[in-house]
């Protein structure tokens, strides 16, 4: 079994909004995903997609990609990014998806030992655009959703039934210096967190990614253009 990530799928959700208005590379973006996507993945593997999923405003709006995403091979799942305005009620969703898409929040899931978990993150003080007065509640809040999700995963280490976990965030968790930011620091604590794959970074502002090691974990950029829209292999588990 093989883990891949690929996050900022940024489907239409019947908005009628074509992702090319970005930069010629997105040309035809959903059909490229799909192609990359069955030629890499089987049916007994996992796709993590950390956010960004539509641009659907309503739930009954995302039905149709989320059905498209069905179709694809593998188990999906997924987490919520700052465009996924259509994300309801997780009983809502579960109740309305296929059996192979699945979503996270404060919770995770268990495949061959390993958990994966995920939140959507937020910006970090010192980030870009980070205006205390309009972010620090949300990056606090942020930070306790982390908890969670961390806590769900560490159940399932303390239990056996995982050694290790896997950690989706859509936002950045730390900049391109690598320095320590309320997220890494939380995630440090937790030796069992192996990988961290987060997306929501495009064009220009790729290059300020960290990508590679710190504290003994691996941090992987997954967004989708970034990765030229081909699922990228994270483990073999």
């Amino acid at each position: 079994m093989k883990v891949f990530a690929l996050a900022d799928l940024h489907m239409d959700g019947k908005q009628g909004k074509p992702m090319d208005v970005f930069g010629d590379n997105w040309n035809d973006h959903i059909e490229r995903i799909a192609a990359a996507w069955h030629d890499a993945v089987s049916d007994e593997d996992i796709v993590l997609l950390p956010g960004d999923i539509s641009w659907a405003m309503q739930f009954k709006d995302v039905l149709c990609d989320i059905q498209r995403i069905s179709d694809f091979p593998g188990t999906k799942l997924m987490i919520r990014g700052n465009h996924d305005y259509w994300w309801t009620s997780p009983t809502k969703m579960r109740s309305c998806f296929p059996e192979s898409v699945r979503i996270i929040q404060n919770d995770s899931f268990v495949f061959n030992g390993v958990a994966i978990a995920g939140t959507r993150g937020w910006l970090y003080p010192g980030s870009a655009g980070y205006v205390q007065q309009n972010d620090e509640k949300i990056y606090n809040r942020e930070l306790l959703r982390l908890r969670l999700t961390i806590g769900a995963a560490m159940r399932h280490v303390d239990s056996g039934a995982a050694e290790s976990i896997i950690l989706m965030l859509h936002y950045p968790p730390l900049g391109e210096r690598g320095d320590a930011t309320g997220f890494t620091e939380m995630i440090a604590e937790y030796p069992a967190i192996t990988d961290i794959v987060y997306g929501h970074l495009h064009a220009q502002s790729v290059h300020h990614a960290f990508e590679g090691n710190r504290d003994g974990k691996s941090y992987w950029l997954c967004s989708a253009d970034y990765l030229n829209f081909v699922p990228r292999l994270i483990k073999q588990i």
